[in-house]
């Protein structure tokens, strides 16, 4: 079993205990190759929410446009170093439930496409599985099971528990500099390098090629870096990172508008994957797809937000996993369910 062998930090995950058991909201958090684990803890049940960006404190916003964006307060930070023991994930049977259900999703995107109206949606599912694991644990094993991932334990009394080990940034922003990356295509294996297929590159260029357009009109310069191979536990993607020099009057809550949800978990065009989504999921993904993280925290117009990948939610005894793909014309519905199983295993070798 992961350990974290800090003094430190099983002394802040003892104040988060007693802070949540008030039904008081917090996050724990740790950013990717990071040996530092983060607390934020505000002191009042309060729902406050972020409608422009200008707030400071941590944010949790939902993959549909409009809800809520929600924001806890730091009225009390806590930073400590941490030591962890890696050991191999854990195992768990992988759960088939909802299999016909989603290949028939998948062949109604493949078909939505062939119209020509979209080129890519990305379908997902969701899916409960019974587990007494607490969440602190979870977190534990998270943390010494992903250090190349953006780890969280996030609470709010009116609004849940989740937890999650996500490997995309959305955007870091500091001034007029900012970052994004273009994540797409997956393939499992421990090990070895990937031998990318067309589908798979096609896809992860046509992520790029989005940003891009929908970045350019609030940069007066933007640089791509080439498509390398990043792993994320037991899965591999494709990455490229782009980089803007901003525009003095580029605001930050347009940028967003433009960028989330992004091709990586919607689809292109935005808008209408969107539609499609919402019309055929047949669920809510909630705060899934979503993106969460440092809200000028550290200092004014400095940000850090990561889509909110790799996730769960924890309800009792209860634990809701979320897997998804991206589809596109050439997408078979055999093998996108396959690689929604795969994805599965991240978050349930949590559990």
């Amino acid at each position: 079993m992961p350990s974290l062998r800090n003094k430190e930090f099983q002394e802040l995950l003892l104040f988060a205990k007693d802070h949540g058991n008030a039904k008081l909201p917090f996050v724990l958090y740790r950013k990717p190759k990071s040996d530092r684990v983060s607390g934020l803890f505000q002191k009042t049940p309060d729902v406050f929410q972020s409608s422009d960006l200008l707030e400071s404190g941590f944010i949790m916003a939902p993959f549909a446009v409009g809800g809520r964006r929600i924001l806890l307060h730091a009225d009390e930070q806590v930073k400590v170093d941490f030591e962890a023991h890696r050991t191999s994930l854990f195992t768990r049977d992988i759960v088939d439930s909802g299999k016909e259900s989603h290949l028939e999703l998948i062949q109604k995107g493949v078909e939505r496409i062939r119209q020509g109206d979209l080129s890519k949606v990305v379908l997902s599912r969701s899916f409960g599985v019974q587990s007494k694991t607490t969440p602190f644990t979870i977190f534990e094993r998270v943390l010494a099971s992903y250090p190349n991932a953006f780890c969280y334990l996030w609470y709010h009394p009116e609004v849940g528990v989740w937890v999650g080990a996500t490997p995309e940034t959305l955007v870091k922003h500091q001034g007029r500099k900012l970052t994004t990356i273009s994540l797409a295509g997956t393939s499992s294996g421990m090990e070895n390098t990937p031998q990318w297929g067309n589908k798979e590159r096609e896809e992860q260029q046509m992520v790029t090629d989005y940003i891009v357009e929908r970045l350019t009109p609030f940069a007066e310069h933007l640089e791509v870096s080439s498509p390398s191979s990043i792993r994320a536990g037991t899965l591999w993607h494709l990455k490229s990172r782009i980089a803007a020099h901003l525009k003095s009057d580029a605001r930050l809550k347009d940028i967003i508008s433009q960028l989330h949800p992004t091709p990586a978990v919607c689809g292109v065009p935005k808008e209408n994957a969107r539609d499609f989504i919402l019309d055929n999921e047949g669920y809510d993904r909630e705060f899934y797809t979503g993106f969460l993280g440092e809200l000028n925290l550290e200092a004014k117009d400095t940000s850090h937000f990561y889509v909110n990948l790799r996730c769960m939610k924890l309800e009792g005894t209860t634990a809701t996993l979320y897997v998804g793909g991206g589809i596109t014309a050439d997408s078979q519905a055999a093998l996108e369910w396959e690689e929604t199983q795969n994805k599965s295993r991240t978050m349930l070798g949590m559990l």
